[in-house]
């Protein structure tokens, strides 16, 4: 147990960067994530790390490609549509194979949108919302604690598939406060050597990262099957999730980050109401965790998808659990979010007119 202290999300992801190791930081002012570079401003060179507020989105992004290309433990964060902006550097990124740490503190949109939180930004975070064929590693924190603690692992993961990794929060986890442990920073593997690293090549053999491939069948397509292979790894290992619930659940509710927390308090409140409700939460996005929705969809009636958008994870929990059950949605777009008694009431419906909502088209 390490010190307790009260810190906002962003505060703590920030904290647990320069824990972590992360010694270089380009980012550009977006809220509502403008707590991230405001803490690691004093609190990086404190470390004896780098911080820099770039002139822009783009050049923040190609920044932490040059501090990954050399080595550094390194992150950006922004806010939606600033994420946008730093697209064709994530792709550059990914190409490269070289590990940093991305945050989105989600807002609503689309186009500049506003400032409350939302989770809109699913699609682009876990298909890619740059160009080409490429992965990041995404993780959807529900807790400051839990935030905390991915963001140490998300280092190490990027690390250790040499991927770019991307922390997808909301406007809500960076700004709610909570108590948070202080945890020392505990490599979760044995991390290779950064054997890419451009670190000046006197007495080795020089070294080159670069995206452009102009050959095709031995050159860019081959490099895009190695990557695939690499992205079939990493769903093969890496799969994290919280069951509530579930053991006896008739209708399971599925939810990933704030929608997630504040679905469990529905299924308390469900519960107490003797309606057997349970609650599955995926915490990696991608690789997303399919198996306990196949799991699940052989047991229960009826899945609930709640979302901060207007309809995204959803398509995941509909593949995942492969049409076995009928999928109802509960969400917007555009900065709402759901209470636990609305969540109950559609929950209580549900269980009242199971005929009606399994026959239901939206």
């Amino acid at each position: 147990m390490g010190q307790k202290v009260l810190l906002k999300g962003n505060e703590a992801m920030a904290e647990a960067a320069v824990q972590a190791g992360c010694r270089f930081f380009a980012g550009y002012p977006i809220t509502p994530q403008n707590e991230v570079p405001e803490y690691l401003s004093w609190r990086l060179p404190q470390a004896g790390g780098v911080f820099v507020q770039a002139e822009s989105e783009v050049a923040a992004i190609n920044m932490v490609f040059g501090a990954a290309a050399g080595g550094a433990r390194c992150m950006t964060s922004s806010s939606s549509p600033g994420i946008s902006l730093k697209q064709e550097g994530i792709s550059y990124i990914a190409a490269a194979e070289l590990p940093c740490v991305i945050a989105n503190m989600q807002r609503g949109g689309p186009g500049l949108g506003n400032i409350r939180a939302s989770q809109g930004d699913y699609f682009q975070a876990v298909k890619g919302g740059g160009h080409g064929d490429y992965r990041l590693i995404v993780l959807g924190p529900a807790y400051v604690q839990e935030l905390y603690d991915l963001t140490m692992h998300a280092f190490d993961w990027a690390d250790l598939y040499r991927n770019p990794v991307m922390i997808l929060g909301d406007g809500i986890l960076g700004q709610i406060a909570e108590p948070l442990d202080i945890r020392p920073y505990r490599p979760i593997a044995e991390l290779p050597a950064k054997d890419f690293a451009l670190t000046g090549c006197a007495g080795r053999a020089s070294r080159v990262v670069k995206t452009l491939i102009l050959q095709p069948a031995d050159g860019l397509v081959h490099h895009n099957e190695y990557l695939q292979q690499k992205y079939r790894r990493i769903e093969e290992e890496l799969s994290l999730y919280e069951e509530y619930e579930t053991e006896d659940a008739e209708i399971l509710i599925a939810a990933y980050g704030m929608s997630g927390r504040i679905a469990k308090g529905a299924v308390r409140r469900a519960r107490q109401k003797g309606i057997k409700a349970g609650l599955i939460r995926p915490i990696t996005l991608w690789p997303f965790p399919k198996e306990p929705f196949r799991r699940a969809a052989e047991r229960v009636s009826r899945i609930l998808v709640v979302e901060m958008s207007s309809g995204q994870f959803v398509e995941d929990v509909q593949l995942a659990s492969e049409c076995r059950v009928p999928v109802e949605f509960f969400g917007k777009g555009g900065g709402w979010y759901p209470l636990d008694t609305e969540i109950l009431e559609i929950v209580e419906s549900m269980q009242a007119n199971p005929s009606v909502w399994a026959t239901r088209k939206d």
